[in-house]
């Protein structure tokens, strides 16, 4: 079967579910989706979908499943009822949640005799079906290369590993990244601001600082995968320093320090142990380690 020619179903017609759908229904592949309201499908259905009248349905529909739910609990209670249905069938799960959660689901697929693989998306709906849309995948091998062609409609398809909870990790990872950036450029905006400079005079600065930091990371893995945090350009105990004027600038601005003030906290315990002549990538230590409590 030509890969434009594959049936899908889609269960699940969120905001996400629904790009989900439009962008095979724009790739060629015959649709079918559901959904408990039954009213989402309509725009689908005027567009070419398919709606199927049951869950049941739904997954004798496609040679792929789709599942795109508010969360686990989700997958497990609607699929459930339908488990006599799931031997042999192939489900790719996009439901967003946690790496025991995901590996969880793969036992529980495998057990009732479906292929599985689990998946993230990291893109909003409207960017679904472009190549800025990420999704990565983990899980059976065999099943992402079954299907990767397919996958490729919905955007970039990444395949991460046959742990099915690489996906999920990976997601909560660079959520992680997304927050931080977000967070300290907040803190530089609101710093700025204190002194009359809007946030939009600020973000061009802020933009190049993170491109800057970015081009790091490559270095800076390097030395976290080989425990060797020897310093070529700037000592700990230097960031340290330049922590303290932050929270210091932060202090007389009249704005929150905590989020620096976290930071350095981070900085101190390492320097206590030794480290303040290594790199600033040796804080991956104080990252590592549970927090107290």
């Amino acid at each position: 079967m030509d890969n434009t020619e594959t049936p899908v179903t889609i269960i699940g017609l969120g905001l996400m579910g629904r790009a989900l759908a439009r962008a095979f229904l724009k790739a060629g592949h015959p649709t079918t989706v559901w959904n408990r309201t039954a009213a989402k499908a309509a725009e689908l259905v005027a567009e070419g979908a398919r709606v199927a009248a049951t869950v049941d349905d739904a997954l004798a529909a496609g040679t792929v499943t789709i599942i795109c739910l508010t969360d686990y609990a989700a997958v497990h209670e609607l699929l459930g009822a339908s488990e006599r249905g799931l031997a042999g069938r192939t489900l790719i799960n996009l439901t967003s949640g946690d790496s025991a959660q995901a590996r969880a689901a793969a036992d529980w697929a495998a057990h009732h005799g479906a292929h599985y693989l689990d998946g993230a998306i990291m893109a909003i709906p409207p960017a679904i079906g472009t190549a800025d849309a990420v999704v990565l995948y983990s899980g059976t091998r065999e099943v992402f290369e079954a299907h990767g062609s397919p996958l490729e409609a919905l955007g970039t398809a990444t395949y991460l590993g046959t742990d099915p909870g690489l996906a999920s990790l990976y997601d909560v990872a660079g959520l992680a990244m997304m927050w931080s950036v977000l967070n300290a450029w907040l803190q530089g905006t609101a710093l700025v601001r204190a002194a009359g400079v809007d946030a939009a005079t600020f973000a061009p600065f802020a933009q190049r600082m993170a491109a800057g930091v970015a081009e790091w990371l490559p270095e800076q893995a390097t030395a976290v995968d080989s425990g060797s945090f020897a310093t070529e350009v700037a000592a700990l105990e230097t960031h340290a320093r330049s922590m303290t004027h932050l929270i210091e600038e932060s202090r007389a601005a009249g704005i929150s320090t905590e989020l620096p003030e976290l930071i350095k906290s981070f900085a101190a315990r390492a320097i206590a142990a030794g480290h303040g002549g290594e790199q600033y990538a040796v804080l991956i230590e104080e990252f590592a380690t549970p927090s107290a409590g």
